[in-house]
């Protein structure tokens, strides 16, 4: 049974291979993509928690995949980035992905963001349409400064803010 968690440095290495593995299925392993990112081989360290956090499905001991967030490079301190949300071919078709983006929207709103940025790449349909159906809307245009220059498709969403603090 997959269970959600957050990443732990003993996953770098399998959330490498994840990443390097899926990237190219759908064109996305040349220049200006999150493949060339340097934080590829220790995620760990790029998302040490609070305003940066990721997530992995893990089965087994086995990680099949992740989706994390942090502040969008070049905008406001209330927008946030959904990063690197990817799944192997196993993992897809079981909700996974739904279960891990609303991780991310949930712990993004609690750490104090309001919007959500994210790119992708046209040819990402089965992603294109998650994110649509969890109330992203396509942009004309990127947000912020990723580096990330081969993507051609973008979306934003505002985010629900978490709910209240019950007091005792």
């Amino acid at each position: 049974m997959a269970r959600l968690r957050p990443l732990q440095p003993d996953d770098d290495a399998a959330l490498a291979g994840v990443i390097r593995e899926v990237m190219p299925e759908f064109g996305a392993d040349r220049p200006g993509t999150a493949l060339s990112d340097p934080e590829v081989g220790a995620m760990s360290a790029a998302y040490p928690g609070g305003r940066a956090q990721y997530f992995v499905v893990d089965e087994e001991g086995a990680v099949l995949g992740g989706a994390g967030f942090a502040p969008l490079a070049g905008s406001e301190p209330d927008v946030c980035e959904l990063r690197k949300m990817y799944l192997l071919p196993q993992a897809r078709g079981r909700g996974l992905g739904r279960a891990l983006l609303e991780r991310c929207l949930e712990s993004a709103a609690a750490a104090g963001y309001r919007r959500c940025y994210l790119e992708t790449l046209e040819g990402m349909r089965r992603a294109r349409g998650l994110y649509e159906s969890a109330g992203f809307t396509a942009l004309s245009s990127p947000l912020g400064c990723t580096g990330h220059y081969a993507c051609d498709t973008w979306y934003a969403r505002e985010l629900d803010p978490p709910p209240p603090e019950e007091t005792p």
